[in-house]
């Protein structure tokens, strides 16, 4: 199984099933303040912004949330002013793991970060160190019982989806990130029922973990990144099997 959508799968069920859906709700405005700064207010102009409001409303996030967090971004109403920071490492087992931080405080941030690597295994790289192994891709996830893998082929083909790759038990659609949005209406339109869609860093190779202990102490590192209030999102390149990820569920 690789790692990247199978573990994005259980960290969201994770989420929506515990008492975490506070901090991820503040994940998604603090995206959705930076993105309407960076490229202004309007989703029709901004392609971060309309993947970010996409992201929001996958959540059930307010309507009301979403226009305060934008008008927070482009000045309209106050708000913190987040900076972006991209941290890059290793994990248990050579794993490359890839950090995107969002902070209105960088040194505090930067002594988290490092804090977690260094507590759970792990060592922070030199920039540009594991970035090059990762793509920036939509995707979108299916399990293997809600839909047939033809229908699938066929309505990602029609909707201009790049790949379709079998992931074990599930399915995973990716993307080019203009075209994600239109893939993702399509699929709603025919009623396909999908486990997750999201912007994300797919990676370019993987690294098959065997040994359960380097998989748990791994799996550890990658939850503590995931619970850091300043890390939007956590990118690793693991390759471990179901059984193990699925116990850790």
């Amino acid at each position: 199984m690789s790692g990247h959508s199978k573990w994005s799968t259980i960290r969201h069920k994770k989420g929506a099933a515990d008492a975490k859906r506070g901090k991820i709700f503040t994940k998604l405005i603090k995206e959705i303040m930076v993105s309407a700064r960076m490229g202004g207010g309007s989703p029709d102009s901004n392609p971060r912004l309309r993947a970010a409001i996409l992201a929001a409303k996958a959540e059930n996030m307010p309507k009301d949330n979403i226009e305060r967090a934008i008008k927070k971004g482009v000045g309209e109403l106050e708000g913190a002013n987040y900076e972006e920071i991209n941290y890059e490492g290793y994990g248990p087992g050579g794993v490359a793991i890839l950090v995107d931080v969002m902070t209105d405080n960088r040194n505090r941030a930067a002594s988290d970060i490092r804090h977690i690597f260094s507590k759970n295994g792990g060592s922070l790289g030199e920039a540009g160190c594991v970035a090059w192994m990762f793509s920036k891709k939509g995707s979108i996830v299916f399990n293997k019982d809600a839909v047939s893998e033809e229908e699938l082929m066929e309505a990602a083909l029609e909707a201009g989806a790049e790949d379709v790759k079998d992931q074990g038990d599930q399915f995973e659609v990716t993307t080019a990130i203009e075209d994600f949005a239109a893939v993702k209406n399509v699929f709603d339109e025919k009623g396909f029922s999908y486990e997750l869609a999201e912007i994300t860093m797919v990676p370019q190779t993987t690294v098959p973990i065997s040994d359960e202990k380097v998989a748990q102490q791994l799996l550890k590192l990658m939850d503590a990144l995931e619970d850091s209030d300043d890390v939007q999102h956590a990118y690793a390149n693991f390759d471990i099997p179901d059984e193990i990820l699925d116990a850790s569920a």
